[in-house]
């Protein structure tokens, strides 16, 4: 579910994370051309184009002039590193302490997670 606050070029870089972690897109894999996502996505180009910027300064994608953007090799567990930090940062506390509040433990998430 994308977070609807994020400005959105962050949403379109969760769709393209979200790609990549699902395997969709895999290490070496071509990604959609900048025109191609901003229309699937119904996005302006420019902010497709912002959004893979964010992959490139962070050495996630590689481009070849002239052939398209590919994921970079070992992209794919950088990535999933980079979420596992921010979750653990950003999401987890407060969901712990919501957790703590209201009096639900994790096994209890297991459990309904298992039906």
């Amino acid at each position: 579910m994308l977070d609807q606050s994020k400005p959105v070029y962050q949403r379109l870089r969760d769709v393209i994370a979200s790609a990549i972690l699902d395997g969709r897109y895999r290490d070496g894999d071509v990604l959609p051309s900048v025109r191609t996502l901003a229309a699937e996505e119904g996005a302006n180009p420019l902010t497709v184009a912002k959004a893979y910027q964010t992959f490139q300064d962070e050495g996630l994608v590689t481009v070849k002039r002239g052939v398209g953007m590919f994921v970079a090799e070992g992209a794919t567990d950088r990535l999933r590193a980079l979420m596992r930090e921010d979750f653990l940062t950003n999401v987890w506390p407060p969901v712990a302490e919501q957790m703590r509040r209201i009096g639900l433990d994790a096994r209890t998430l297991l459990d309904l997670s298992d039906a």
